[in-house]
């Protein structure tokens, strides 16, 4: 709890039960990526007293300070992340909505191949795949 009241100060923000329990599911999420109606869900399991309109507005301060990133992978539905120096693209099952992180040297030269071959050099970018299972897995 000692590392998330650090981080938390250092990102500017007071030190809340609430964010405290949020920062520390991103950091024991395995998965990555979470919703916040996923957060809600485990804090009301866990028998916190912690609303949803908090989880947003605890979110939305997290995303300001840097401590995590909001993406928008089906249009309406947000899903974080910790933020992260290490660039990795994305791959969302559209069936599930699993979310899968990758990194591939290949796409990532090829990329900046194209961007240098249009006069132009790659300053950020994100790279979502949408797919589905093969047929007949």
């Amino acid at each position: 709890m000692a590392t998330q009241n650090q981080e938390l100060k250092k990102a500017g923000l007071k030190v809340t039960l609430p964010r405290v329990k949020i920062l520390q599911m991103f950091e024991s999420n395995e998965a990555g990526h979470l919703s916040a109606e996923d957060i809600y869900r485990t804090l009301q399991e866990a028998g916190e007293d912690v609303g949803l309109a908090t989880v947003y507005r605890v979110l939305t301060q997290f995303e300001a300070a840097g401590l995590i990133s909001k993406h928008n992978f089906d249009g309406n539905h947000a899903i974080y992340e910790l933020a992260s120096d290490d660039h990795h693209d994305h791959m969302v099952n559209v069936e599930t909505g699993d979310v899968i992180e990758f990194v591939d040297p290949v796409i990532e030269e090829r990329q900046h191949q194209i961007a240098e071959e249009h006069g132009l050099e790659i300053i950020e970018h994100s790279l979502v795949i949408y797919a589905k299972p093969k047929s007949g897995k």
